[in-house]
């Protein structure tokens, strides 16, 4: 039997659906390299082989609409490496209509039996299960909607199980009138439910493809695979601390225990460099001393990516007696750490010195830094790329974009717009007051740090 344990996941929604397929075929594509142990430990992880010896992805699709569904699984089939299991979908013919509570109140509880059904049957074909990744938005209907009542299903069906959500943050600017009321209810749902939410804003991907990928007209598709690419550096197979020779064997269970030390505290933001179009990436070279240069300012600045980066924030000199000096000294935008993970991945990786996100003043005083940073490593180039670095941060990071959802959804709220058309699925008043209550305590909490 494999010591490798899989990861069952589930793509929610049309934006879970489409990051899925993404997904699943850079991890394909990355694996496809001379590397066999590297390859047996990927396949393993996200695939099962079928005894003619093809690869069925270890996935469930839902939603509540059949076109995305049907076009991920034809997409699958056709690239010849991978497909989708024949049975591990469920669709149907009318959408959530971009109402949170008709796919929570409604459309969940209406087809969970069949979701779960489609679940169990994948999570018994695992020899171990590293736990159950979701793929979803918090805008729309059913991926937030739907989506949110089945992870509230699994977290009671498998109350053991690694349950990490990626979520998707819509545009500021909006495509969805009721989007900032969908995500405040999706997100103080998640929080109660998932043991950790790894966030991608839209805006910030956005940015990443118009001014990095030099892409002029920008498509879902474009922002979906950059999504792809930053979720797979992190899932793909790498050595720990723990497991130097072999591939660590459970990526969800080492992430979040490096990364979530209370349970107050579950937001992860990630950034990966260099991202770059594949015609740059054939002219330029690239080294671990600069690389994690940048990649450190672009986290105590709380900036997502290498251009832009403010290098006149500084971490706050070491702190004075009565620790009133660190406050006043910190760097209004320093973005303060619970905890970091570092994965570096390519060429020469063993010589990378990682010191400079060992300083203490990086991090909440009241945790050791040797349990607030960790690093995995991987000699295995990543997909195309000689050299690249992640980092998935516990930090205040989101707290700007977390806040500006709420204070937009609450001052809706207030005047009591659109409401009417979530009460009458059976989401009450107070339960959006509940909502927001909760998500003003994690603010607070990131806050007051």
């Amino acid at each position: 039997m494999s010591t490798d344990m899989s990861v069952v996941s589930l793509q929610l929604g049309q934006c879970g659906n489409q990051i899925g397929h993404e997904l699943f075929s850079v991890i394909s594509d990355d694996s496809s390299g001379p590397n066999r142990k590297y390859k047996q430990c990927s396949d393993e992880r996200f695939f099962y082989e079928t005894s003619t010896g093809g690869l069925v992805a270890r996935s469930v699709l839902v939603d509540m609409e059949p076109k995305v569904i049907s076009q991920a699984i034809a997409k699958a089939s056709k690239s010849g490496r991978w497909r989708y299991g024949d049975k591990a979908h469920f669709s149907q013919k009318q959408g959530s209509g971009n109402n949170w509570a008709n796919g929570f109140c409604v459309h969940g509880p209406h087809h969970e039996e069949a979701v779960e059904d489609l679940v169990r049957m994948e999570m018994e074909r695992c020899d171990r299960l590293a736990g159950i990744f979701t793929m979803m938005s918090v805008a729309g209907g059913t991926g937030s909607g739907v989506g949110t009542y089945i992870t509230q299903r699994l977290r009671d069906l498998y109350p053991n199980s690694f349950i990490l959500n990626q979520v998707t943050w819509p545009y500021g600017a909006g495509e969805v009138i009721v989007q900032n009321y969908n995500s405040v209810l999706t997100l103080s749902h998640l929080y109660q439910l998932s043991d950790a939410i790894l966030v991608h804003e839209n805006d910030t991907v956005h940015k990443i493809c118009s001014r990095l990928m030099n892409i002029k007209h920008i498509s879902i598709s474009d922002v979906n695979k950059v999504i792809a690419h930053q979720l797979a550096s992190v899932l793909q197979p790498a050595y720990t601390a723990d497991s130097t020779c072999h591939y660590s064997t459970n990526p969800i269970g080492e992430l979040l225990s490096s990364l979530v030390c209370h349970p107050e505290y579950k937001l992860l933001s990630l950034c990966n460099i260099p991202q770059m179009s594949s015609t740059s990436l054939a002219y330029s070279v690239f080294n671990w001393p600069g690389l994690l240069k940048h990649l450190r300012q672009m986290l105590i600045a709380s900036a997502r990516m290498e251009e832009g980066i403010d290098w006149t924030v500084s971490a706050p000199s070491a702190v004075t007696s009565g620790g009133e000096g660190a406050t006043n000294s910190r760097h209004k935008s320093f973005n303060l750490s619970l905890a970091n993970l570092l994965i570096l991945r390519g060429k020469d990786v063993s010589t990378a010195v990682t010191d400079g996100f060992k300083d203490p003043a990086l991090y909440v005083p009241w945790l050791k830094t040797e349990n607030s940073f960790s690093t995995w490593t991987s000699p295995v180039a990543f997909n195309g790329y000689e050299k690249s670095a992640t980092l998935v941060s516990n930090s205040q990071s989101l707290l700007k974009p977390l806040d500006s959802i709420v204070r937009k959804a609450w001052n809706m709220f207030a005047s009591r717009a659109y409401v009417h058309q979530y009460t009458k699925f059976g989401i009450s008043e107070e339960d959006f007051l509940d909502s927001f209550t909760a998500l003003e305590q994690i603010i607070s909490s990131y806050t007051h740090v």
